[in-house]
């Protein structure tokens, strides 16, 4: 997918739901539960179980969603991820081989960084966006509201520390998109199996950010 479709893909949905799924079958059941609530951006995070299996069946099962992955570390679980099927790259660093690899398959990679150094050192190697991780640690809303003057060019999507409540701010304060994981998907009802909770906190947060 080249990079005007993601960024545009972006600014239209807002969130992604990230999921790290404990057993493949319930990965299944998270994605279909926020894609019922109206979230189209789902990343599956390779160190989930058959990750890789998984993005291959959501791509069939969600053709209105962009399934994509994250928590690469490395060119080899890259390349395995776009072999999958997975249409965006997180990764948790800054990777200038991963970098160029995703750019060499017209991939969008994200990764993921903290400081101006880091944020302006992934996005002039050529990275499609850069994620800010974790953002609650460096001051959350007002630290992605301080990058937008130096740095408003670059889209950032933070993560880390987003709300439901709060997802609204990161957007205001300059975000392009923001990621939830824990937020989106507590473990209680994981563990309960309340997908229509999922799906009800999933479309709160859309309409939210509609």
């Amino acid at each position: 997918m080249p990079n005007q479709i993601w960024l545009s893909q972006l600014q239209k949905h807002r969130a992604i739901a990230v999921i790290r799924a404990p057993k493949i079958e319930v990965g299944q059941e998270m994605a279909m539960a926020v894609a019922s609530g109206g979230m189209q951006l789902i990343e599956i995070t390779w160190n989930s179980d058959g990750a890789g299996e998984l993005i291959s069946q959501l791509r069939s099962e969600l053709p209105a969603c962009t399934i994509g992955t994250g928590t690469l570390f490395n060119v080899q679980q890259l390349q395995e991820a776009i072999a999958s099927g997975a249409q965006f790259l997180f990764t948790p660093h800054v990777d200038p081989e991963m970098i160029r690899a995703a750019q060499e398959e017209d991939v969008p990679i994200i990764p993921g960084a903290m400081t101006p150094t880091e944020i302006v050192t992934a996005w002039s190697q050529g990275a499609s966006c850069v994620k800010v991780f974790p953002v609650q640690a460096v001051g959350g809303v007002d630290y992605i509201k301080s990058l937008q003057g130096p740095l408003g060019q670059i889209p950032l999507i933070p993560t880390g520390g987003v709300t439901l409540e709060n997802a609204k701010e990161f957007l205001q304060a300059g975000a392009i998109a923001v990621g939830l994981s824990g937020e989106l998907f507590p473990k209680k009802l994981v563990t309960e199996r309340n997908w229509e909770a999922i799906a009800f906190g999933a479309k709160k947060l859309v309409q939210q950010l509609g």
